[in-house]
């Protein structure tokens, strides 16, 4: 999800993300409020007061999302699990973990939280409705507008669709009864893909009857939601898979690590075109000081490749991080996903280059292992 996503801040540590999906789906609920919604309900208002009112609108809805998204982020970081960042796009937002929960209350009350936030905000938009409907009309509509969204969104999030907030809870009492995640995962997922059905046959259904905005709609949410839940419950499967494997089991020791001082032609012509290699640890003295990888040659013009040397274009190892031999291949794996990485460096306590774990190995890892069906 982070992949064409902005950062605008922070909120106690954490990163906001906007997804470029997001500004799509802004301009699409200011339009309609501003063209549509507030003119019928009011049309004693002037246009500028309807796209006033609709763009104020959109900004506090998806403040509410956010705000729905914050609190799933807080009650999973006072249960110590780390958050990587809240992503805002398309289909509203997502607090995005670096790892699963481990108990099933904590998904429990994790996944909980967010619709009760929802449901929070509806009741208090609609006090504020109740005190300026008398005397601030523009307060007044955006605020019961915005209650009934807050309610659509809380009540949307318990669907018992996994991976919505609901199918979560669902799973949540499902491991609780099975002591088995994967399978508590895998009959979550099964219902979240009945709901992802039912919401394509109805988006559909819509579509015959003319309403061809609000079908397609709907059956793109169910697309969405099936294609969500599969991916959350392989995600769930690797990590079964995973359980107990370290990254020495998987990682490659036969790699090529490089001298700082050759160019970028030679590294080309010698190792990457010969090799097929795509990134190349830059080694000192037995100790890693970064990586090379092929992106980070395109930036530089090929005419330039004979006279820049690897040194010049070396990301340091602090910025690309590294693995030790003993680490948990799960935990490489999430982190090689989390952080769109296709390889990290293994290093050993000292600082010694080891070797390198990539994303391709660990995925012939896993399908081997399901070949054999261990």
């Amino acid at each position: 999800m982070q992949r064409n996503a902005l950062t605008i801040g922070r909120i106690l540590g954490i990163p906001i993300r906007i997804h470029t999906s997001w500004f799509l789906i802004f301009v699409l609920v200011t339009w309609s409020l501003a063209t549509g919604y507030f003119p019928q309900r009011y049309p004693l208002w002037p246009g500028g007061q309807s796209w006033a009112v609709g763009l104020a609108t959109s900004l506090l809805f998806f403040l509410s999302v956010l705000l729905h998204e914050l609190a799933h982020a807080l009650v999973a970081r006072w249960w110590g699990m780390p958050i990587h960042d809240i992503v805002l796009f398309i289909f509203g937002g997502v607090a995005e973990l670096t790892e699963e929960p481990e108990r099933p209350r904590i998904e429990f009350f994790m996944a909980l939280v967010g619709p009760l936030t929802s449901f929070a905000l509806a009741i208090l938009f609609l006090i504020i409705w109740l005190f300026a409907r008398r005397s601030a009309e523009p307060l007044a509509a955006l605020s019961i507008y915005l209650a009934g969204m807050n309610a659509s969104l809380g009540g949307f999030n318990l669907i018992p669709g996994f991976p919505l907030d609901g199918g979560r809870v669902l799973r949540s009492l499902l491991w609780g009864a099975t002591n088995n995640l994967e399978k508590a995962t895998r009959w979550a997922t099964g219902v979240g893909q009945a709901v992802a059905y039912l919401f394509i046959l109805l988006g559909a259904l819509q579509a015959i009857r003319g309403q061809w905005a609000s079908g397609i709609w709907i059956a793109f949410i169910g697309w969405f939601l099936e294609n969500t839940a599969q991916t959350s419950y392989r995600q769930v499967a690797f990590r079964a898979m995973l359980q107990g494997y370290k990254v020495e089991q998987v990682m490659t020791r036969e790699c090529h690590p490089l001298s700082p001082d050759i160019t970028l032609e030679a590294l080309v012509r010698n190792y990457i075109l010969p090799l097929g290699l795509r990134c190349f640890p830059v080694v000192v003295d037995g100790a890693i000081q970064g990586v090379v990888s092929v992106p980070l040659i395109k930036k530089v013009p090929e005419e330039s490749w004979p006279m820049v040397t690897v040194r010049a274009v070396t990301l340091p190892l602090e910025q690309v991080g590294y693995v030790r031999p003993a680490d948990s291949l799960w935990m490489a794996l999430n982190r090689m996903t989390s952080e769109q990485r296709e390889q990290l460096p293994v290093s050993d306590g000292d600082g010694q280059f080891v070797g390198v774990l990539t994303y391709d190995q660990v995925m012939r890892f896993i399908q081997q292992h399901s070949r054999l069906r261990i």
